[in-house]
């Protein structure tokens, strides 16, 4: 733990970084699952990537950088940046989990668009909560219900997500699907204008919960055990509420990784 911890740290120096992490550990998590650590030994995953981002908000650039990336996986624990889980039960199929995650790719600073002129910074939390994984022969399902421990936007999330690998040699496809529920808090701090930041192009707007929808498919090569090469594609359709703010003039959020792993 102490090492992963260390890296953790280094890690979260890096808001955009982060940002692309968060964009891409659906794809990491789907990744620790269908490679699992042995009963009884634990793994390390540790590699490095580069990946490109293209968020909703107006005027905002896409957004490209190279990120670590760093995974441990044992009996009780299963962390990969910016997730950690500490597994309360797991059997070969089922697994009850606390977890926590730091959504360095929410929110923005004033400076990120012209748009966003004049609107105070909206920042990052960490979230924390439950989570359960259910793998099957027809796929693997994930659900988890998480909290701001911050206080940024104090809201609530939830996911639902379904994955699958498709082994053709040393080659490996996982199509994903995904649907997140985030409540009016989240929405409201995250895509609202408060009275105070409205201008003659920017009104006002409350948020109000909503409903995204997520789909990724990632394209892994393992020659050997040890390494792996992955190309990852991910997008998502955010919910009307979220559309339909003044800060947004697109509905979708795309980002694509390149990266190469090494597991011991």
């Amino acid at each position: 733990m102490s090492r992963f911890t260390k890296i953790f740290k280094i890690a979260v120096r890096s808001r955009m970084g982060l940002a692309i992490a968060v964009a891409l550990s659906a794809s990491f998590a789907t990744f620790a699952s269908a490679h699992a650590a042995e009963p009884g030994q634990s793994s390390w995953r540790l590699g490095a990537g580069v990946a490109a981002i293209k968020k909703p908000y107006r005027d905002m650039d896409t957004k490209t950088m190279g990120l670590p990336i760093v995974g441990y996986e044992n009996k009780w624990i299963s962390a990969a940046i910016p997730t950690l889980d500490l597994k309360l039960y797991s059997d070969d199929s089922l697994s009850f989990r606390l977890r926590a995650r730091y959504a360095g790719g929410d929110g923005y600073e004033a400076d990120d668009s012209p748009f966003l002129a004049g609107m105070e910074d909206r920042k990052a939390s960490l979230w924390a909560g439950a989570a359960v994984t259910w793998k099957t022969d027809f796929a693997n399902f994930t659900g988890e219900v998480l909290a701001d421990t911050m206080g940024k936007s104090k809201g609530i999330r939830a996911r639902l997500q379904v994955d699958r690998r498709f082994a053709v040699g040393k080659f490996g496809f996982i199509p994903r699907l995904a649907a997140e529920w985030t409540d009016d808090k989240y929405v409201d701090y995250y895509y609202g204008v408060r009275q105070s930041e409205v201008t003659a192009t920017r009104a006002f707007y409350q948020g109000k919960s909503t409903t995204h929808i997520l789909a990724g498919l990632r394209v892994d090569y393992m020659p050997t055990k040890h390494h792996t090469v992955y190309l990852d594609l991910a997008a998502s359709r955010y919910g009307s509420t979220v559309k339909d703010s003044p800060l947004v003039d697109k509905p979708n959020q795309t980002s694509i990784g390149l990266g190469y792993m090494y597991r011991y």
